[in-house]
């Protein structure tokens, strides 16, 4: 009997591997890296999904294990000292930004917009200024561009920027009422649109 072309084992081959793939539960990432690993961590119990991550939030990355977020130190506009840990047993919306960056200028009255519709003492937009400029720059700014209603906090040390893990500006983090990270958004977005309201809306809705 005549041997069985030899074209045919690099096909088995892969057959194999598929099926020892399956076995132990490993994939191929779908960010496109092409590297093996295995199955993420299931996604933290509550209403926020990444199925809220659309529209305008389409660059909202929901984290699948939610991990405490650092504690960070600023001021108020008064020159008072303050903490995250202040705001724990609400919602909050971090956002980071500065007098030069020009995405800023364009999404600080989005969340404004949202502060004034939302704000209450179970959510709170608390936007800090990393700015080296100090207070009475930042506080010029955000008249400038109509975002008054928001509260001026402030961080020239930029620390909150390294503590965070942000790697730009205006950097947007999601924050559940136990301290945990939900999710971020890197960049600006329109913070008072209804898929942004939505999301802030399902982790309110959060036990």
């Amino acid at each position: 009997m005549s041997e069985k072309p030899r074209t045919l084992k690099p096909a088995i081959l892969i057959v194999a591997l598929a099926l020892i793939a399956a076995t132990f539960g490993v994939y191929l990432k779908g960010e496109g890296d092409g590297k093996v690993g295995t199955a993420s961590a299931p996604p933290a119990q509550g209403s926020v999904s990444r199925a809220l991550a659309t529209g305008e939030m389409t660059a909202f990355v929901v984290k699948a294990e939610r991990k405490p977020v650092p504690e960070i130190s600023f001021t108020a506009e008064n020159g008072a000292a303050l903490s995250l840990g202040q705001w724990k047993g609400r919602v909050v919306l971090v956002n980071l930004w500065a007098t030069w960056c020009a995405p800023c200028r364009k999404e600080m009255p989005t969340l404004a917009a949202l502060q004034t519709e939302m704000g209450s003492k179970d959510f709170d937009v608390v936007a800090i200024s990393v700015d080296r400029k100090g207070v009475e720059a930042s506080a010029k700014f955000l008249n400038e561009v109509g975002a008054s209603a928001l509260k001026l906090y402030a961080d020239p040390s930029t620390d909150a920027l390294t503590k965070l893990q942000a790697v730009g500006l205006p950097a947007s983090i999601l924050i559940d009422r136990e301290g945990r990270e939900i999710g971020r958004l890197l960049g600006p977005a329109e913070w008072n649109s209804s898929d942004a309201k939505a999301l802030i809306t399902a982790a309110l809705a959060e036990k």
